[in-house]
């Protein structure tokens, strides 16, 4: 399970380190193999375990290659995913165009969400908190019939 915010930094060739807390589980569930893509909806990249991108690929895949909008989901989601393996420091280098959709520098963030990481520049995360916030806020909870009955 992935979960947490985490800081961490990218060094000089692109690489981020994986918490400790994880590695052994990633190496246990997927050989320490993950693919990384770009996030349709944010300025932001989603890591996968393999074994959790596969579902994704047969998701895409039962999508037509005809219809312009499922099309355009297949080539964006597919046309920037890459294998990306941890090393034995714990650490996957994330592509330059990648880094650069997501506006990557040095900070960064590691967000887990379940089944995958969320990979944001600090900056932007912390715009993505602050946004999240005053949306629950002004629209509350009943904006979404499925979060009327959800409790913490």
């Amino acid at each position: 399970m992935l979960r947490g915010a985490h800081a961490i930094s990218l060094d000089s060739k692109g690489r981020l380190a994986i918490p400790t807390r994880y590695r052994g589980p990633l190496h246990e569930e997927c050989d320490g193999l993950l693919v990384c893509t770009i996030d349709i909806s944010h300025p932001c990249l989603l890591l996968y375990p393999l074994g959790e991108w596969e579902l994704i690929e047969k998701k895409l895949r039962s999508l037509s290659s005809t219809h312009p909008q499922e099309r355009r989901l297949q080539r964006l989601l597919l046309g920037h995913a890459t294998e990306c393996e941890l090393d034995g420091h714990g650490r996957l280098l994330v592509p330059g165009t990648l880094r650069q959709h997501a506006g990557l520098e040095k900070k960064i963030m590691l967000v887990g969400q379940l089944n995958r990481f969320e990979v944001w520049s600090d900056a932007r995360w912390q715009q993505q908190i602050n946004d999240d916030l005053q949306a629950l806020e002004s629209e509350g909870w009943e904006s979404s019939e499925r979060l009327r009955d959800f409790s913490l």
